[in-house]
């Protein structure tokens, strides 16, 4: 018989995209590796059975820990390592500290390469390996107020891309994935500063998040697509999911950048927006 295939995850707090990846590699057979920052945020993915980890993925230390405790229960083995932890991060630019910025990269885009970087020879040994970078549609389209966030995934797209160049030579697969909306523990009520410029604009998001999740794909929808086509033969080099995904890949594959842009735009009541800052200035002018 061959061997059992194993699987680590990171980001796998319960009730989040990464406790749904757990629980269907689990389903389909797999060993999985759940991993957090705090353990006692898994205990669903504990009474399944499935492995639980402590792991800051921040921190080289913490990932090298990991490294070596799933080395030690597969044989220095890995065959799927699943980059899921991220923040969002939702602030005008203008409102942004320096240092938020930089850990909101730290988490979103360099914690996926350090875990590249210590887990390799694992995949090495692994069996039809490949890295799963889970990415985001904000990577790909100017959605407002959230620039940090925006600029951070699509750098992991950029990244993920050059990796899989760079691990053909050695049959490691890299999967990146673009995600529309999907029920997860991400979205929190946004407050602007008080003396914010985009104020204004603050109940608008917290009604577009609210909207959003009502549309929004479950969790479980989205980690049975995934998850079905990082085991294939010949996986995706770009996999398209949750509700509006779709429309996502018809806007940018087929549309000038400036249309999606007008979209999320829109969306967001810029042109209001404009529109009421342009008759103020006015007004002060006057």
């Amino acid at each position: 018989m061959p061997a059992q295939r194993t699987a680590l995850i990171t980001g796998c707090s319960d009730g989040g995209i990464g406790a749904a990846l757990a629980k269907e590699y689990h389903s389909r057979g797999l060993r999985v590796f759940a991993t957090s920052r705090r353990v006692e945020t898994m205990k669903g993915l504990a009474a399944l059975g499935i492995d639980i980890i402590e792991l800051d993925v921040t921190k080289v230390d913490s990932i090298r820990n990991a490294r070596e405790i799933v080395s030690s229960k597969t044989g220095g083995k890995l065959d799927i390592l699943v980059n899921n932890a991220g923040k969002l991060h939702e602030a005008a630019i203008l409102d942004t500290e320096m240092s938020e910025m930089r850990s909101v990269f730290e988490l979103n885009l360099f914690a996926h390469m350090s875990m590249a970087q210590e887990f390799i020879q694992l995949l090495m040994a692994g069996q039809d390996a490949c890295i799963v970078n889970i990415g985001s549609a904000a990577g790909l389209v100017a959605i407002p107020l959230q620039a940090g966030y925006n600029a951070s995934k699509a750098a992991l797209h950029s990244f993920s891309d050059t990796l899989r160049v760079e691990l053909e030579p050695f049959n490691i697969k890299v999967i990146t994935t673009v995600t529309a909306l999907v029920k997860s523990n991400i979205f929190k009520p946004t407050r602007f500063p008080k003396d914010s410029l985009y104020k204004p604009l603050e109940d608008v998001v917290n009604d577009l998040h609210i909207q959003n999740n009502k549309r929004a794909a479950s969790a479980e929808k989205y980690a049975r697509q995934l998850v079905a086509e990082t085991l294939r033969t010949k996986p995706p080099a770009y996999s398209w999911g949750g509700a509006s995904a779709s429309a996502f890949w018809f806007l940018v594959s087929f549309f000038p950048r400036w249309v999606p842009t007008k979209i999320t735009s829109d969306m967001y009541k810029f042109g209001e927006f404009s529109a009421q800052v342009r008759k103020d200035r006015g007004k002060k002018n006057a």
